[in-house]
């Protein structure tokens, strides 16, 4: 990513594709939220090198954001899933069964570890830069029909 402002701060632009807003806050060097709303907040600025990456990625440029600093406020157990979905390629996705299997200490056999799985998917604090509308049959963190622009920006 490009150099990080260092400021923490509020960014978001309006996306005509996605016929809402991506908003993301910052701390620092890392982004510790994303979402899709319909109006962004007051204090909101519109320019920020991420945006312009986003914009070009909903436009068709393929982009995984894997250099992209997270800042992930979760539970532990929660960040181990999130980190292996951030794993799936640009183009690509998982089952929730996938996901399960490619997280430490988690078992696709074990209906609770895949409730788990669906727990950190729907809690998810960065959705696009944590991708998991590539997970086909779990919830995502964004909106359905961003969920859905979304897999369709990468052919899925």
């Amino acid at each position: 990513m490009d150099a990080p402002t260092t400021d923490a701060g509020i960014y978001a632009r309006e996306s005509a594709y996605l016929d809402c807003f991506v908003q993301f806050g910052e701390a620092g060097d890392r982004i510790i939220s994303l979402s899709f709303p319909n109006q962004p907040d007051e204090d909101s600025a519109e320019d920020h090198p991420l945006l312009d990456r986003i914009e070009d990625y909903l436009n068709g440029d393929e982009d995984d954001f894997a250099d992209v600093t997270v800042g992930l406020t979760v539970p532990t157990n929660q960040r181990k899933v999130l980190e292996a979905v951030r794993e799936i390629p640009y183009g690509e996705d998982a089952t929730v069964e996938q996901i399960a299997r490619m997280t430490p200490d988690l078992s696709a056999s074990e209906q609770e570890d895949l409730t788990q799985v669906r727990e950190a998917l729907a809690a998810n604090p960065v959705p696009l830069l944590i991708p998991d509308h590539r997970v086909r049959d779990g919830p995502s963190a964004a909106p359905p029909p961003v969920e859905q622009k979304l897999r369709a920006v990468e052919g899925l």
